[in-house]
Parts: C-alpha cells; structure tokens; sequence
C-alpha cells in the first residue's frame, strides 16, 4: 500500500482509508463473520487507517469497531479517527462535545484517538443554509469557540490532531483553514466536483470549492478525500437508497446524468467505472488519502486494484475536464 504525509502532522497514512460511514455502511450491515473479514483483508492490505464517526448508524460503526479492535494484535491495530456533531439549536457546545467524544471512545473501548475531527458543516453567518447542524466561521474560532473546545481534549490527552469535514460554504471554509486552527480536513473531491483543487468558473451549477485544496496546501494541513465515488454514481448504476447527497444539486437524478457522460467518455480503457473514479482521486497531488466505502466485501477488491493500476492518465483527466466545461449537467 503506497503512503503519503498527511500534511504537518508529520505521520504517513495509507492512499487508501477504510470509510466506517453509512453510505458504503458494509460493517454496520453485515453479519459479525463478513464485517470482520472485510475489514481483516483491508487491513493486511495496508490500509491502517479507519474513519468512523457518532453519527455513522447512530453510533454502530464505532460499536463494530469497538467490538474488532481487541481481537486485532496490538502491534497490528489500525489508527482510528472519529468525529462529532453540535447541535447548534441547543446550549453549552462544550458540553455537547465533551459527552459526544467520550460516547465515541466508550462504544470504540479506545482511550484516545489520533485524529478527532468536527462534523458539522460550516457557512457564512447570514447564509440561507445555516442550520441546527452548522456553524459560522465565529462559532468555530471564536474565543471559547469549537477550535478552543478541541484544544482543550488535545490537552486532556484525547487526541493528537484535530480536523474538521469540509462541507459548506467555500468562503467559510477558506476562512477556518486559513486560520491555522486545524491540521486535517477531510475535502469533497470526485471526477464530477474536483472544485477543491480550483474554482469551477462561471455557470458552475453544483458547490464550488474553490480551490479549497489550496488552502491546505498553503497551511500544510492533512487532506482527507471523501465521497470519491459520488455516493456510488460512479461506481454502478444500482441504486441503494443511501446516497445522501452533501452538495448542491446532487440528488440522485442530476448525479446519475452526469456520471453517465463521464463514463462515456472515460470508456472501459481505464478500469472498471469504480476504479476510475478512484485513480481520478490517485491523480490528485494534494490528496493525502482517500476514504472508500466499501458497500460489498467485492468492493475492496475494486479499490485495491485501482491502486495497482495507478492514477488516471494526463489524457483522460483533460477529456473530463473538457466535458465539464461544456455539457449541461454540470453548467447552467
């Protein structure tokens, strides 16, 4: 398994981490004997490095984990990052994370972790988006704020590194990394929205990143890939109800248009559809790992050959770009 640094933390992580998430969601599904295999091959695979987090089937992904890890040799056990949600609605944010976390660490019989990582979204204070679950930019740096919070169980010993999930409003995102707060960020990155690596200029009718890759990169923050396969659009064309969409204008109908153009013009010269959406994600230079979600135990299989098979040629990269700039599923 080839490795990358993950950013200023200084530690070397796999290209490929095991997503724990309920879109994949084979642990949380599958019997205790599948679940367990699965997760046995992808980790004498190289790939150390499992994230999973509270929300994740209402917390039985970390139970899952919780209930593997000790059967794993302790020379063998992968790193676990996990993460944790505010209510926004409610009072006392310090409160609400200090029990989130030590919720995480009882159901994942860990007493720390090495990366703890905030899960809420974060907007623009007057955004039209703000919810119960976001947070403006304030919230997160603010004296006493979120950043303050994860300091303090940093301190405590609960983890070493903190990050946040990349999911919002660009300029609020631009704004927290470009603080310095935070040494990981997990990045919205896929063949049909690469925005993080750079804006998606005019008529762009999806979330545009813009460049937030960028801003990592100046701040040497660790990135974490996520939604690779577009919640499974890339990867087949079998619905299974768990796509969720995270982004503008993603539901399952507006994806699927563009997935289909994508592949077409991809053809079957670069793997299996999932396994060129995933060596899309390999091409990305400022990517430390991708997250996969494995929803069939095949499907670890298809990531680890995508490895094998390296990132996606110059050539094809361009021809994507090409279409993206041109075809109406991705401009209005």
């Amino acid at each position: 398994m080839q490795k990358r640094r993950f950013g200023r933390t200084g530690l070397e992580v796999p290209v490929l981490t095991y997503g724990g998430g309920w879109v994949g969601g084979f642990i949380i599904r599958a019997d205790v004997e599948a679940r367990e295999a699965v997760l046995n091959r992808a980790l004498d695979a190289g790939i150390d490095w499992i994230d999973t987090a509270a929300a994740y089937g209402n917390g039985a992904s970390e139970t899952v984990l919780g209930q593997w890890l000790p059967k794993v040799p302790k020379e063998r056990r992968p790193r676990i990052s996990t993460k944790f949600n505010i209510d926004t609605s409610a009072p006392d944010f310090a409160g609400q994370v200090e029990r989130s976390v030590a919720a995480s660490l009882e159901r994942l019989r860990l007493d720390r972790v090495p990366l703890l990582i905030l899960h809420n979204r974060i907007v623009d204070e007057a955004s039209p988006d703000r919810n119960s679950r976001s947070l403006s930019p304030k919230e997160v740096l603010g004296k006493g704020g979120v950043a303050d919070i994860m300091d303090g169980l940093r301190a405590k010993g609960l983890c070493d590194w903190i990050g946040l999930t990349g999911l919002g409003d660009a300029k609020a995102l631009h704004t927290v990394i470009d603080s310095g707060r935070f040494d990981v960020a997990q990045i919205y990155y896929n063949l049909l929205n690469p925005t993080a690596m750079g804006s998606a200029g005019p008529k762009w009718n999806s979330t545009d990143f813009d460049g937030l890759l960028q801003h990592c990169a100046a701040k040497d923050v660790g990135t974490m890939g996520i939604r690779i396969f577009a919640a499974g659009h890339l990867a087949t064309t079998e619905r299974h109800g768990r796509e969720m969409p995270i982004t503008a204008n993603s539901e399952s109908a507006a994806e699927e248009v563009r997935a289909k153009a994508a592949l077409e013009v991809l053809g079957s010269a670069h793997g299996r559809p999932a396994q060129a959406a995933l060596r899309f994600g390999l091409a990305c230079p400022l990517l430390s790992t991708i997250e996969v979600g494995i929803g069939e135990a095949w499907h670890l299989d298809e990531a680890l050959d995508a490895v094998r098979l390296g990132p996606l040629p110059g050539p094809a990269i361009a021809a994507l770009e090409r279409l993206r700039e041109t075809h109406p599923a991705f401009r209005s």
